[in-house]
């Protein structure tokens, strides 16, 4: 149960954050990226720590306080995580948000979908083609054209290392069969 609350913490931070547009393995960074990604590396900042730095999660911090998983992220993981942008977040239809802050179970469900247990970086990921998430459901991986796709999702930019693990930006929110939960 701690380890579930971990990730779909660690999830829920990234999910909202972390603009980018570049392809797996480049280093397309915005300023407050690149600023969280240095100071990550200098003060060894956590997961949440990281997510903060980059400064643009507004949506991440109201979802992960309404999971009550701020303390979870803390952890020592480590975590991979799969996280959704803010742009991202504005793709699903009007009200998603709003109504996964009001339901904890479904939230949780979501956001530990883009968790997977252990560090897995850019090079490991392209040689997937299935990770089992937190959620206990899988996502699938594949690679074309330099592209690294989780689901429906591309991944924009690639190992953000953090003191408890890595974030692989994604442009989609994806989303776990809910009925198999």
């Amino acid at each position: 149960m701690i380890k579930k609350t971990l990730t779909a913490a660690a999830a829920l931070l990234l999910i909202a954050g972390l603009n980018t547009t570049a392809t797996a393995g480049s280093c397309g960074s915005s300023a407050k990226e690149t600023k969280a990604v240095q100071a990550s590396a200098e003060k060894k900042m956590d997961i949440v720590e990281t997510a903060v730095a980059a400064g643009d999660f507004t949506t991440l911090v109201a979802a992960v306080k309404a999971a009550g998983l701020v303390d979870a992220l803390k952890g020592d993981g480590p975590l991979t995580v799969f996280a959704p942008t803010d742009e991202a977040f504005a793709k699903l239809p009007e009200g998603t948000v709003e109504g996964l802050l009001k339901d904890k179970e479904a939230l949780t469900a979501i956001l530990t979908y883009h968790v997977v247990s252990g560090k897995v970086l850019a090079k490991d990921v392209v040689q997937l083609d299935k990770a089992e998430t937190l959620n206990g459901q899988s996502v699938s991986i594949k690679t074309a054209d330099e592209m690294v796709m989780i689901d429906n999702a591309q991944v924009v930019k690639a190992d953000i290392m953090t003191s408890n693990g890595v974030i692989h930006v994604i442009n989609e929110v994806i989303l776990p069969d809910m009925e198999e939960k």
